[in-house]
């Protein structure tokens, strides 16, 4: 059956920091562009290129880093690979020089404040998240595409009828969490076989399972460098990050020499309640600290929202029995499917939905994952997953200064305490009885996310961003 598809890797990406949506999407898209120009032949006939930002990309933006990610993407450069090291690096010599070379062969004029243009007035219709990409051409000529970043780095343009996804042919075409339930009771599998049995149409075991280890990898080590490192937060707000001092107090000074050997000193220090919430939250703040540092972390669903699935994965590895290859990927798996179903039937972008469908997505995607992994049934999964999205319907994207630092850092943290809070409800309860399911959920997500006034979508004109002292003057 042919049915659009979207895969664990595309709700999981790895890529950098601060947004998925305002970062890594417009990033992906400049790189759209310039292998248009390559496709077209025209890659050295470009004389300048022009880059117009609309919506919510140009009035939080510079806070997200729209136009650094622009830049790198226009010089091709792998957002999974590029060292993040070397980010502002780069984009000071493209600003102190005023040239900028094309996926490293063409070098043309660019001056950043003349080249980036922030609309902060105007929208496009089709979605927030709205960008011009125009290249002048020597011979008079232009080409100009427009590009939508619609959440987790998913980059679309208006022909793509909304979904830029391959259609593939799949053995169970999911597109509600009825339907997926219903493929696990007619096929007697977990949600997590029939993840894999669709992936495994157009891949096989060895490179799937190989791919999903690399996200976790990724995960782990934003985390670890998350606790431990110190300083402060880019972007003018002057917050401290937490984690590496939380981690230094709750480890009592204790030595270790790497990841894993951190991981069982952990695992060593207790597993009562204070303690698994001290960690759980040093966690997911741990990522987004990264996140928020231009660091490599992976999208989940989004970046502002991912810190939330590590968190709980981390919680499953270390104080749930689920350390092993085996059990991380089919975490992933039932956490992805979760993900996809909320971007079919709602939304995981802020500029659309608010941070319902960020933080409120990734807890959702969390609860199933640790519920299946905690021996859970399906229905029970997907009961998880509603009361933990049901919990934070309505909630709001505010970002003091457009920055995914206050209030969305912290946030983190409390969507991964819903989470376990909702696995735990949904173990303990028969999902026969309830009363809401999370198709229901997802409907009214996005009814919510329609009728939320646009000041509340991730452009810093309301709530949070507003009434408080530091303001919007630099967004």
């Amino acid at each position: 059956m042919q049915q659009d598809f979207i895969s664990v890797f595309d709700i999981f990406k790895i890529g950098v920091g601060p947004s998925s949506s305002h970062t890594l999407g417009p990033w992906r898209a400049a790189g759209m562009f310039i292998s248009l120009l390559k496709e077209k032949n025209l890659l050295t006939e470009v004389q300048s290129i022009t880059v117009d930002l609309y919506g919510s990309l140009a009035k939080t933006g510079k806070g997200h880093g729209t136009d650094i990610a622009v830049q790198l993407g226009l010089m091709n450069l792998d957002p999974v690979t590029f060292d993040v090291n070397a980010i502002h690096a780069t984009i000071a010599a493209i600003a102190g020089n005023k040239t900028l070379t094309i996926d490293g062969h063409h070098t043309i004029h660019f001056d950043p404040p003349l080249n980036l243009v922030f609309h902060f007035d105007k929208s496009l219709p089709f979605h927030a998240n709205g960008m011009h990409i125009t290249a002048l051409l020597r011979n008079g000529t232009s080409l100009s595409e427009a590009y939508y970043s619609v959440g987790g780095g998913f980059v679309e343009q208006e022909n793509d009828n909304y979904n830029s996804n391959e259609v593939i042919t799949i053995p169970y075409p999911i597109q509600t969490a009825d339907e997926l339930v219903r493929f696990c009771s007619e096929k007697q599998k977990a949600v997590w076989q029939i993840v894999y049995a669709n992936e495994l149409s157009f891949n096989n075991e060895e490179n799937i399972d190989k791919a999903v280890m690399q996200l976790w990898r990724t995960m782990l080590s934003s985390v670890y460098r998350g606790c431990h490192t110190k300083g402060e937060l880019p972007g003018g707000l002057k917050v401290n990050r937490r984690a590496a001092a939380l981690n230094q107090k709750f480890l009592s000074g204790k030595a270790y020499t790497d990841e894993f050997a951190w991981l069982d000193l952990i695992r060593k220090g207790g597993n009562n309640f204070a303690y698994i919430l001290d960690w759980v939250s040093c966690f997911a703040l741990a990522v987004n600290e990264e996140n928020a540092s231009f660091g490599r972390i992976v999208t989940a669903p989004t970046n502002g929202a991912a810190g939330v699935v590590p968190a709980i994965l981390m919680y499953y590895v270390i104080f749930a029995d689920g350390d092993s290859d085996e059990k991380i990927i089919q975490f992933l798996m039932t956490a992805s499917v979760v993900g996809s179903i909320f971007k079919k039937g709602a939304t995981i972008s802020a500029a659309m939905g608010g941070c319902q469908a960020e933080i409120g997505v990734s807890s959702a995607m969390a609860a199933a994952a640790l519920t299946e992994g905690l021996g859970g049934t399906p229905r029970q999964c997907m009961m998880a997953a509603e009361i933990a999205m049901e919990h934070h319907l309505g909630l709001t994207c505010d970002p003091i200064k457009g920055l995914v630092q206050i209030p969305c850092i912290e946030r983190n943290t409390m969507g991964a305490i819903k989470a376990i809070t909702a696995s735990q409800l949904a173990l303990n309860s028969n999902p026969n009885h309830a009363k809401i399911t999370l198709d229901d959920v997802v409907k009214t997500m996005w009814a919510t996310a329609q009728d939320m006034n646009t000041k509340y979508k991730e452009t810093a004109e309301g709530g949070l961003a507003v009434n408080i002292p530091l303001g919007l003057s630099e967004c």
